[in-house]
């Protein structure tokens, strides 16, 4: 079953449909037009690498799949929607946007568009805040013609529509900055958004503070005040390098996202690597380091049940001496291309774990256990809801095979030597085993239906066949 036309819906904490309420300890996720629990992932599609344009096929796209996508955000070139300095309307560049629109459509995936300020002579934060050129009329009518292009298009699930805004110089605090500035801007955009389309959701990110500012190593400011509008998700960024602060970091966006009443999409995560890094086991700037660092972050959200995109689906044409310790880079690929096939595997097995995509019911807990090879799941299921999905990846994290476990008494298993999709080992005689199917394509376990009569079900994928000790 296609989930692409599927409308998305925002969960906090409590879930409604028609007459009944259900509780769920994960809070974050979204549900679509069927009701099924969606923990959306996926990674940050670029139109340019700052080398110039970057271009995708549906190989692109597949590879994505097969790597636990179901979400893309792409970033939007301010200058090419607009009429700042430098900037012009391009329409060439809105069918490029189509065409990375109807890729991630044809691959089961939802957009979202991120807008960033590249392409401008130059963005000044400050004159922005001010708007005395009604510079917010400029901004809007930028994002308008996105919204009125992608209104009726169901495979795009919303707008992040302000990309790490800024202080900078400007004599004021962090505070005052977001509650007399930004979030009124933002409810203003929400209201002219939601005229055009008020199904779409708005994503929002707090204020990129100045370097050396950072709070726990956290470079972006806290929200302070509500924003009192519906179909809204909170995307907060995380480039945290010190596993110990991400915690922290993520508990404060859990008290934010109740405050708000949002849920929490990272919308961008993972330090970036330094071409070192490539090379080196060891040190600190190893691979080592970082498989310890990304770990550590994934099951951090996975225990949230928040869904995370990573930055970027690039490959390593262009690298940047920001940071100390040489070039560096947000790509996950390791070839000098715009879009790459070389993974950096020491981050992608960790980006590409294992995870429950969509749910027919209610998802309560998971996690993958990166030790072990295991994804622990724990659901109430709603067959009522239609098909689910769970992200394998077995051909990077079992290529010996795996068994699913569900209870005590159904067992299945893939043999990857046999070819012959799922085998059973045990199942209860009120159980359809063909309503399990293994999609290799995607990495996918399908489910049609669920077992009947169990109001929450524990499901297990292990590394083996049937080895269960």
């Amino acid at each position: 079953m296609n989930t692409s036309n599927m409308k998305i819906k925002v969960v906090l904490g409590i879930f409604l449909f028609t007459s009944c309420v259900v509780f769920s300890q994960i809070k974050h996720g979204l549900r679509d037009d069927q009701g099924r629990h969606i923990i959306p992932r996926g990674f940050v599609v670029n139109s340019n690498d700052g080398r110039g344009e970057v271009f995708f096929n549906s190989d692109d796209y597949a590879r994505m799949v097969r790597m636990g996508a179901n979400t893309q955000v792409v970033r939007l070139e301010l200058g090419k929607l607009s009429n700042f300095p430098g900037g012009k309307l391009e329409p060439n560049y809105l069918l490029k946007l189509d065409t990375l629109v109807n890729l991630g459509k044809n691959s089961g995936m939802k957009t979202v568009f991120k807008m960033t300020v590249y392409g401008v002579d130059k963005f000044i934060w400050e004159d922005f805040w001010l708007n005395k050129k009604q510079e917010h009329k400029t901004y809007l009518e930028a994002w308008s013609v996105i919204w009125k292009r992608y209104a009726e298009d169901a495979s795009v699930l919303g707008y992040d529509v302000v990309n790490e805004p800024r202080k900078l110089t400007m004599d004021i605090s962090y505070n005052e900055l977001t509650e007399k500035y930004l979030i009124p801007l933002y409810q203003e955009i929400i209201d002219r958004s939601q005229q055009i389309n008020p199904n779409k959701m708005i994503l929002f990110q707090s204020i990129f503070m100045n370097k050396g500012e950072g709070i726990d190593n956290n470079q972006y400011a806290e929200i302070t005040a509500p924003i009192n509008r519906k179909n809204i998700i909170f995307a907060p960024h995380i480039y945290q390098n010190k596993k110990d602060l991400v915690k922290p970091v993520m508990d404060r966006f859990d008290r934010e996202s109740v405050m708000l009443n949002a849920p929490i999409l990272i919308g961008e995560w993972g330090f970036p690597t330094f071409a070192k890094t490539d090379t080196l086991i060891n040190g600190k700037l190893g691979q080592l380091k970082y498989r310890e660092l990304y770990i550590k972050t994934a099951e951090i959200f996975d225990k949230m049940g928040v869904g995370s995109i990573k930055a970027w689906f690039l490959g390593n044409r262009s690298m940047q001496n920001f940071l100390p310790g040489g070039p560096s880079t947000w790509a996950i690929f390791s070839d000098k291309k715009d879009a790459g096939t070389v993974e950096r595997k020491y981050i992608t097995d960790v980006i590409a774990r294992p995870f429950p995509q969509t749910i027919a019911g209610d998802i309560q807990s998971f996690l993958f256990n990166h030790a072990t090879r295991t994804l622990d799941v724990i659901i109430k299921p709603d067959n009522l809801k239609g098909a689910s999905k769970i992200f394998i990846g077995a051909n990077r994290h079992y290529p010996d095979g795996f068994s699913i476990l569900i209870e005590d008494d159904f067992v299945m298993y893939y043999n990857p030597l046999k070819n012959v999709g799922l085998e059973t080992y045990k199942c209860p005689k009120n159980v359809d085993p063909s309503n399990y199917i293994w999609d290799t394509k995607s990495q996918k376990l399908i489910i049609l239906k669920w077992p009947e009569n169990k109001e929450n079900l524990t499901i297990k994928i292990v590394p083996g066949i049937r080895d269960f000790n």
